[in-house]
């Protein structure tokens, strides 16, 4: 009887069984569904949440953490709303949610250091990802873990302004976001009205 393989996951650079490479093609095709043609706001966030109810193009039933969050500070109610009417409205406002891991991290491998080891393994292709194929008027960090990189995002040439929150990400995945949320929603009003 041979022993299943074990390889690290394209997309977060973990050692990933079966079951992680699944969840991690349902994440990809569930985003692709709603992804814009042309990218207006390509929000960046560190790794996606472990719970599909936290992912927001899981489609749940009932929108919670940081989906919940980034629909609210992006104004698209989704209260009593279907899923596929709220994503469509997130998608026709030109916003995509982007991760630098397209996997949350193994509970393993869940420590500070490793993690920012991780992210860091994956900036580069996410930047030419940014560059090449999303193409985004704007990029917007909105977790406080990529706060390590910021300067790098702002220097990598991704051919799009940065929005940062004074030099540093906006901290959405924070349950107490409220003050973030607010300073978002107004420096992408700043950011749409200044654009030429």
């Amino acid at each position: 009887m041979s022993t299943p393989s074990v390889m690290p996951c394209d997309g977060c650079g973990q050692t990933a069984s079966p079951q992680h490479i699944a969840r991690r093609l349902q994440r990809l095709e569930w985003t692709t569904r709603f992804r814009p043609v042309h990218v207006s706001v390509l929000l960046v966030s560190a790794f996606p949440p472990e719970a599909d109810s936290e992912f927001l193009y899981a489609a749940p039933g009932v929108f919670q953490g940081e989906a919940a969050r980034l629909l609210e500070a992006l104004d698209v109610p989704y209260l009593e709303k279907a899923a596929d009417v709220v994503l469509s409205d997130f998608q026709r406002r030109g916003f995509l949610l982007v991760h630098a891991m397209d996997c949350p991290p193994n509970p393993e491998e869940n420590n500070p250091a490793e993690i920012q080891i991780l992210l860091e393994a994956r900036l580069a292709a996410l930047f030419t990802r940014v560059r090449r194929s999303l193409k985004p008027k704007r990029a917007v960090l909105i977790s406080e873990l990529l706060e390590p990189f910021a300067d790098r995002f702002s220097e990598s040439s991704l051919d799009c302004p940065v929005v940062l929150d004074h030099g540093r990400p906006f901290g959405l995945q924070r349950t107490d976001s409220d003050a973030a949320i607010s300073r978002l929603r107004s420096a992408l009003t700043l950011s749409t009205t200044s654009a030429p």
